[in-house]
C-alpha cells in the first residue's frame, strides 16, 4: 500500500497532469528551461537531485512517464537513464513533433513537493513536398511554376537558374512568374529551402524555351579544283533544326555526284569530295524547325577570286528571295 508520502506525492502527481497552472518552481533542479532537438535526434531531459529526496518523477502534459525506476509509460522511445545518485535523467529516442511541449521533473523532499518545468522545442529540418513538373514552352510565352515546403522554424526559399549563360539567383519564395520568356532563360531552375537546421533541400525544375533557328555561323570557302572542299553553316533552334541544301533552286540531296551532306547537332556540312569548275557558285543552308524557318547564302569559289568570306548571309538575290517564300508555304502546309 502507499504510505502517507507516497499518497501525497502521487496527488501532486495528479495535480500536476489536471492542472497544469499549479506553479512550478524554476531553479528547484538544474534543468534547462527549454530544450531543443532535431526531429529524430534523442533528447536527454535531466533533473539534479540529492539524499534529501524521497520520491521522484517525470510527466509531460497528459502523462506520467516515470515514478523511480518504475515506467509508467506504454512509449517505447522513453527511457530512463543509468546516471549518479544525483542525476534524475530520461531519454526520448527518435524525437518527433508529437512530444514537443511541456516536461516536469516532479521531487518529492522532507514531504514537500516541487516540480521544474521544461519546454521540449522540436525542429524540423526544411523539405520540399510539392514541386512543379518540367516545363516546355515557346519564346514569348508566359511561364510560371512553383515550389512548397515545410519545416520548422519556417524556411525560406530561393530560386536560382543555372543556364548556358551562367549561373544566377532570380528571385525568392514559392512562386515563380515569368513574362515573355526568352530563350537565353531556358535551364535549370534551382529550388532550394533552408532553415539552417540541416544542409539546405534542392529540387530542379527545367524549363525549355522553344524558339525558330537563327543562323549562327556560315562561311564561305576557297578550294582548287580536284580538292576537298567543305562548306558548313550553324543555327541554334529548339526544337533543333533539320538542314537542306541548294544551288540556285535545285535542291542538292546527300550521295548524288560525290557530295555528302552530313548534320550533327547544330551544324550541317556539305563536302564535295573532288571538286570540279561546276561546283563553284553559290549555295543556301537551309535551317527549319517547327517555329520557323531561316537560310544562308554560302560560297564556294576557286583560287584567285575575291569574296568577302564573311559576308556570307548578304542581301538576298531575287532567285534567294523565291526559294525562301517557296520553303517557307511548304513549311507552313505540314501544320
Amino acid at each position: 500500500m502507499c504510505n502517507p508520502v507516497c499518497f501525497i506525492f502521487v496527488v501532486w502527481l495528479i495535480a500536476l497532469l489536471v492542472y497544469p497552472g499549479v506553479p512550478a518552481r524554476s531553479g528547484d533542479s538544474y534543468l534547462k528551461d527549454n530544450i531543443t532537438v532535431r526531429q529524430g535526434d534523442n533528447a536527454v531531459l535531466k533533473c539534479n537531485v540529492d539524499n534529501k529526496v524521497s520520491r521522484v518523477a517525470w510527466l509531460n502534459r497528459t502523462t506520467i512517464l516515470f515514478t523511480g525506476n518504475e515506467k509508467w509509460s506504454l512509449d517505447p522511445r522513453v527511457v530512463l537513464l543509468n546516471t549518479a545518485v544525483t542525476e534524475y535523467s530520461i531519454m526520448i529516442l527518435d524525437v518527433n513533433l508529437y512530444d514537443e511541449g511541456p516536461y516536469v521533473c516532479s521531487i518529492l523532499t522532507n514531504k514537500k513537493p516541487e516540480s521544474t518545468k521544461v519546454h521540449l522545442i522540436v525542429q524540423v529540418p526544411a523539405r520540399i513536398v510539392n514541386i512543379s513538373t518540367d516545363v516546355s514552352v515557346n519564346e514569348g510565352s508566359n511561364v510560371s511554376f512553383m515550389c512548397l515546403a515545410i519545416g520548422r522554424p519556417e524556411p525560406t526559399i530561393l530560386w536560382k537558374l543555372r543556364s548556358s549563360i551562367g549561373n544566377k539567383i532570380i528571385t525568392e519564395g514559392e512562386y515563380v512568374e515569368i513574362n515573355g520568356i526568352t530563350k537565353d532563360m531556358s535551364g535549370s531552375y534551382e529550388c532550394i529551402t533552408s532553415n539552417d537546421i540541416s544542409p539546405p533541400d534542392v529540387r530542379t525544375v527545367q524549363v525549355t524555351v522553344n524558339y525558330p533557328p537563327v543562323i549562327l555561323r556560315a562561311r564561305s570557302t576557297g578550294t582548287a579544283v580536284g580538292q576537298k572542299g567543305v562548306l558548313w553553316c550553324e543555327a541554334s533552334a529548339v526544337p533543333l533544326a533539320d538542314y537542306e541544301w541548294f544551288k540556285g533552286d535545285r535542291r542538292i540531296f546527300n550521295g548524288l555526284q560525290g557530295i555528302k551532306i552530313e548534320n550533327k547537332g547544330k551544324q550541317s556540312m556539305l563536302t564535295f569530295f573532288n571538286v570540279s569548275e561546276e561546283d563553284y557558285g553559290n549555295y543556301t543552308c537551309v535551317a527549319t524547325n517547327t517555329l520557323g524557318i531561316t537560310n544562308a547564302s554560302i560560297i564556294l569559289y576557286g583560287p584567285g577570286a575575291i569574296h568577302d568570306v564573311n559576308n556570307s548571309a548578304s542581301t538576298p538575290t531575287s532567285s534567294l528571295l523565291l526559294l525562301t517564300l517557296v520553303l517557307t508555304l511548304s513549311h507552313l502546309s505540314k501544320f
